[in-house]
């Protein structure tokens, strides 16, 4: 099921987009290309405020921002792991990483299993595959 808006007008201020903000381009990404956001706008959006947006439209295989909405999950797990949860709530981090597993498609649960592997194994960190989008474009499990 996705839920889709009208018409997307714009960030008010792309560094900080609103979760609103962001499922509308999600649904509209060629509204406002990759391209012309800030640099690693990835990184920017990939924090607490936005991560049940992002996770929603992970979660959605129509919405045409998908892939995207996933790499920055994997950012955000990445991020939490690596800073032993100073990043980022442990518990929101399971919660996400057990819905993934309970109603997500191949793609989410590759999330979760990586995710997972991550929290045992940090070393198996590989920025390539974390924040460049290495494990979404390649779609494997650890």
């Amino acid at each position: 099921m996705s839920v889709q808006e009208e018409t997307f007008h714009g960030f008010a201020n792309p560094v900080d987009p609103s979760p609103a903000e962001l499922r509308a381009w999600a649904y509209q990404p060629d509204s406002v290309p990759l391209a012309s956001m800030p640099p690693d706008w990835d990184l920017l959006v990939a924090g607490d405020h936005l991560v049940q947006t992002l996770f929603d439209l992970a979660m959605d295989q129509s919405c045409p921002a998908r892939r995207f909405a996933l790499h920055c999950l994997y950012i955000y797990a990445a991020d939490g792991i690596r800073t032993n949860f100073r990043a980022h709530p442990k518990r929101r981090f399971r919660k996400l990483v057990e819905q993934a597993e309970r109603v997500g498609d191949d793609l989410m649960r590759n999330w979760a299993h990586n995710s997972r592997v991550l929290l045992a194994r940090p070393d198996l960190f590989v920025y390539r595959d974390w924040c460049e989008g290495g494990l979404v474009r390649e779609n494997r499990r650890l």
